[in-house]
């Protein structure tokens, strides 16, 4: 194939000129734009025309449309991959539709009427030709992975896509998915929909969860949220404090430490919901107040313990925090939760958690699972930390948005997006 380029100041220009060269018999592979419009000077369009043989007699049937009415491959191709994203709609469609005279009731039909094989084996084979579709439409996503040899088998490829696409770390999906190629067995790599679930399965297994333990008879809880400004923590504060009062199987008693000081509202936010509640309170200045503060609130089940936020980079405040909890002299020990939003990239959870890590991390709440498309950043840090979730945060409300994290949860969110129904 011989390469050819035209120059004019628009595209229909740059057509125009190839048109009359070679007429209609090439294929437009280019359109672009190489100088801008400027003062005194014009656009610059560029097309590159590609044509079969060095001599193209004008008199042998053109095999091609003209080329005023050609797009770019990257437009047909665009194209075809709408075209075969409706058929793998229509195929789907056409799987799932259940002719009413063959369906079965137990109660209510006889078992003549139950679906014939025929009928059965149509269904099968639409299935099956609904997936190669999916394949096929698979197959113009072209994605290498850096770390396996080979390219994406092309039974992988929705997956990996749909991962990579959720923000989680390219090291880690690659890692996963070579994990998975050695050893999902080869009869299951024959359907797209057992590649997701047995994908989804080992996710479920590579996610740390810490389960919603109650105290014993006699004992406390005692919770210490920390983590920058603004991700929630007061809202998770008094939402914890809700669900432990009114929503577990008993009504605790909660009472509640305020470090943050440095914001009036968060602590006048917090008093008014200990109005409400009806929870004991208590607000620390200075470091050796703070056992104080943990032993006025002994006739509690539960502590929990609101902090000043901070940048990831202000060290002065994080070490305040490590301050008040190197002066406890209590017998409690105190559980240290970092509250980080769903809703950032993974590089800047991984530099908040790296900062916070003073303070020795014992479990991550995420907040604002509504407010975000990505969930692959949240897989990313516990896979790289191991520290479990405790808690995800999926909206405003008070106490009905926090809920008990379950990796089923977080997997189905990662592949499916976020589903509130699901909560």
């Amino acid at each position: 194939m011989k390469i050819l380029t035209f120059t004019g100041s628009s595209p229909s220009e740059a057509l125009k000129k190839a048109k009359a060269e070679i007429g209609d018999e090439g294929m437009l592979i280019e359109t672009k734009e190489i100088r801008k419009k400027s003062l005194g000077k014009p656009a610059l369009f560029e097309i590159v025309i590609g044509i079969d043989g060095n001599n193209i007699k004008t008199t042998y049937p053109s095999r091609h449309k003209p080329l005023q009415e050609q797009k770019s491959l990257k437009q047909e191709s665009e194209d075809v991959l709408f075209d075969i994203s409706n058929a793998a709609t229509q195929i789907s469609k056409i799987a799932n539709v259940t002719d009413p005279l063959y369906e079965y009731n137990p109660a209510s039909q006889p078992s003549a009427l139950r679906e014939p094989k025929e009928l059965k084996e149509i269904k099968s084979e639409i299935n099956k030709l609904g997936d190669k579709v999916k394949l096929i439409q698979n197959m113009f996503w072209d994605e290498k992975s850096p770390k396996l040899e080979n390219q994406i088998p092309s039974e992988f490829a929705e997956i990996y896509r749909l991962a990579s696409k959720s923000g989680m770390n390219t090291e880690h999906l690659d890692e996963i998915m070579k994990i998975t190629l050695e050893h999902m067995p080869l009869k299951m790599r024959e359907n797209s929909g057992t590649v997701k679930r047995y994908f989804q399965t080992l996710l479920r297994k590579m996610i740390p969860t810490r389960r919603e333990d109650t105290p014993n008879t006699g004992s406390k809880k005692v919770i210490m949220l920390v983590g920058p400004t603004g991700v929630g923590k007061t809202t998770s504060i008094a939402k914890l404090a809700a669900r432990y009062s009114y929503l577990l199987e008993k009504n605790y008693k909660v009472g509640l430490v305020v470090l943050d000081t440095y914001r009036i509202g968060a602590v006048e936010q917090l008093m008014q919901y200990a109005r409400m509640m009806k929870l004991g309170i208590e607000t620390v200045v200075d470091p050796p107040e703070f056992s104080t503060a943990l032993n006025s609130l002994r006739y509690c089940d539960y502590i929990l313990i609101d902090t000043m936020g901070s940048s990831p980079y202000d060290k002065g405040k994080i070490e305040k925090i490590y301050e008040c909890l190197d002066a406890n002299n209590t017998e409690y020990e105190i559980d240290v939760a970092l509250v980080m939003p769903s809703s950032i990239k993974y590089e800047d959870l991984q530099l908040t958690y790296d900062n916070f890590s003073s303070l020795s991390i014992d479990t991550i709440i995420f907040t604002k699972l509504d407010e975000t498309i990505g969930f692959g950043n949240i897989f990313s840090l516990v896979y790289e930390t191991r520290k479990p979730i405790s808690y995800f945060s999926v909206g405003q409300e008070v106490p009905e948005d926090l809920i008990d994290a379950k990796s089923d949860f977080l997997v189905d969110c990662l592949l499916n997006g976020f589903n509130r129904s699901k909560t």
